[in-house]
């Protein structure tokens, strides 16, 4: 089978990470409880910023946040390693920009994540994924996006949501943890029942 994966805020826990960091360049103490309060994608909000600084501060701050020291949501790269061992097909789709791309492949290789170079894209805007999750024909795609998952409603692909605050009004299955799904004797993933 195809498996299709966004890779921020769905494999690896970038945003928290960021929150740090804001914490840290701004020399703040914002709590992280208001972290998981944060109902968007974007952080900025609880360090006082507007959408426009918001933007800014993400844009400088970029390759210090996607290549700092982010750690994989737990049980995430076992899934992937199980999925390949199983001979699935893995691929990652997602909305980093083209300067960020090589850097990110390598980055994912580092980690352990496994990446055949033809099964990795970026530099699309979140909308634009549903192109190329069409294209790769794929069976089962993850992502945390409301953007991207809004676009798959209408799609064959089985569609999973990694939960963020930001993303519960969307009506797919979603997930908390990597560990939630199991393979049927059909072959076939599910996720547990809770």
């Amino acid at each position: 089978m195809r498996f299709g994966f966004d890779i921020d805020d769905t494999l690896i826990n970038v945003r928290e990470q960021a929150f740090h960091i804001y914490n840290q360049k701004l020399n703040t103490k914002v709590p992280i409880e208001e972290f998981y309060q944060i109902q968007r994608l974007e952080i900025h909000e609880p360090f006082g910023m507007d959408d426009i600084e918001g933007s800014k501060m993400w844009q400088n701050m970029e390759d210090e946040i996607y290549f700092s020291d982010i750690q994989p949501f737990p049980g995430a790269l076992e899934f992937l390693q199980t999925l390949v061992n199983k001979g699935h097909d893995i691929f990652y789709i997602t909305a980093r920009s083209k300067r960020h791309g090589d850097r990110t492949k390598q980055w994912l290789k580092e980690k352990g994540f496994p990446l055949k170079e033809d099964h990795f894209f970026w530099g699309m805007k979140d909308e634009e994924k549903i192109n190329f999750i069409q294209e790769l024909q794929l069976d089962y795609y993850f992502d945390d996006s409301p953007y991207v998952l809004k676009t798959l409603l209408n799609e064959s692909v089985r569609v999973f949501i990694k939960d963020q605050p930001y993303n519960r009004s969307i009506l797919l299955p979603r997930f908390e943890s990597w560990q939630d799904f199991y393979f049927g004797k059909d072959g076939k993933l599910y996720l547990s029942q809770k």
